[in-house]
């Protein structure tokens, strides 16, 4: 049994954060169920990366395992008495419509904890529930722009670069999945639900906890160098250099260990506390230049044996064969009844009593709508007749 068994979570949500922060609770054993359009939540027809499937894309296969799906007309009369039968039951109720959306709908908080107070209400936003940035669309890149970390690598005359993964909707996803947690331990303490709000805004700043207080706090201006320095508050040498083969990744050297490995004697006199950051470039630049002599593994290899941080670049090639990727299990396999088998990222979290499983993969529009009505006393008359008229779909 995983952990959240026996709490059920309707899934209303859409995109990313929602479904991913949704998808950790399925992980976790909760009954997961996503309350999509009779046509099909909007992801199963955006492939991302241009990857798709034979009934279910990538995109949505890998952000909705562990859960059920209902189909259903929300827009329609019965659609919506539906839904609201079903939150009598519910444990957790999550959705990031557009601000505005979910009160239109009648499925806003103040409506569904008047039907059940003990409801975690979970609504996720771009920039927030009200506020001057309240109609913007919230999609990651934007907020990663908004964010101000672009700014925090790479050289002065960059443009700035987004992050190598859907960064803010990640975090997004996980801060809700946090609240999720944390507001059940309140009600298993009280007996109360409550409202718990999360924004991609504030997600992604507040992931800057050490440079945005570096800022505000120490009152150092967020300053990127002429090389291509990885961060812009980390002493040099901190990035990724070209070998003779390809590339390493280096953080927090001892510049004098580092000087006479790599032949630079101009480190010698250095302070790693002081002279890593005035001559910052400098140092770069001549770590840079060295580096090319050797393969990276023989880099490694020295580096390793000298108690220098340093690392291989992977590709995703690389990662996937990776031995402690291996060792830890970090991705899962399954079979899916469309999909074949199917290899993903499995579950960062281990549980010694309560581990995580694929109890089922991404699920076709509608595939349990007729299981969960029944679960929720709809009678086989009352079933036939949602079916029938296209308020509810089963696949």
């Amino acid at each position: 049994m995983g952990i959240l068994n026996g709490y059920r979570v309707l899934d209303c949500s859409i995109a990313m954060a929602g479904p991913f922060a949704a998808q950790r609770l399925g992980d976790l054993g909760a009954d997961v169920v996503k309350v999509e359009p009779t046509g099909g939540e909007w992801q199963r027809f955006r492939a991302a990366g241009g990857a798709t499937g034979n009934r279910v894309n990538v995109s949505f296969l890998s952000l909705n395992r562990n859960k059920r799906s209902l189909a259903i007309d929300l827009k329609s009369a019965d659609g919506k008495a539906v839904l609201l039968e079903l939150v009598k039951t519910a444990d957790v109720f999550v959705q990031n419509y557009r601000p505005g959306v979910a009160k239109r709908l009648g499925v806003d908080y103040a409506t569904l904890s008047a039907i059940n107070p003990k409801l975690i209400y979970v609504s996720i936003s771009g920039y927030g529930e009200s506020g001057p940035y309240v109609s913007l669309p919230g999609q990651d890149l934007l907020l990663q722009a908004m964010s101000g970390a672009m700014l925090s690598s790479g050289r002065e005359s960059d443009p700035p670069a987004p992050a190598g993964q859907y960064l803010a909707d990640a975090i997004t996803a996980y801060s809700a999945f946090e609240g999720v947690l944390a507001a059940l331990l309140h009600r298993e303490r009280t007996g109360e639900g409550q409202l718990v709000e999360v924004n991609m805004l504030d997600a992604v700043v507040t992931l800057q906890m050490q440079e945005l207080s570096v800022f505000t706090v120490g009152h150092k201006p967020q300053t990127r160098s002429a090389e291509r320095h990885a961060h812009c508050y980390i002493r040099a040498p901190y990035g990724v250099f070209a070998t003779g083969d390809g590339f390493i990744a280096m953080a927090f050297a001892n510049l004098r260990t580092l000087g006479e490995l790599i032949g630079e004697p101009s480190f010698a006199g250095m302070d790693d506390e002081t002279d890593s950051w005035t001559h910052r470039d400098a140092i770069f630049a001549a770590v840079r230049e060295r580096l090319t002599a050797k393969t990276t593994a023989e880099w490694l290899d020295l580096f390793r044996a000298n108690d220098i941080w340093a690392g291989p670049v992977y590709g995703y090639d690389d990662l996937v064969q990776d031995p402690q990727i291996a060792h830890n299990g970090t991705f899962v396999e399954y079979d899916h009844p469309s999909e074949g088998r199917v290899k993903t990222p499995g579950f960062p979290i281990r549980f010694a009593k309560t581990p995580s499983t694929v109890q089922r993969g991404a699920p076709q529009i509608g595939e349990h709508s007729r299981e969960i009505l029944a679960q929720a006393g709809f009678d086989e008359a009352s079933i036939e007749r949602l079916l029938a008229s296209g308020t509810v779909r089963q696949d």
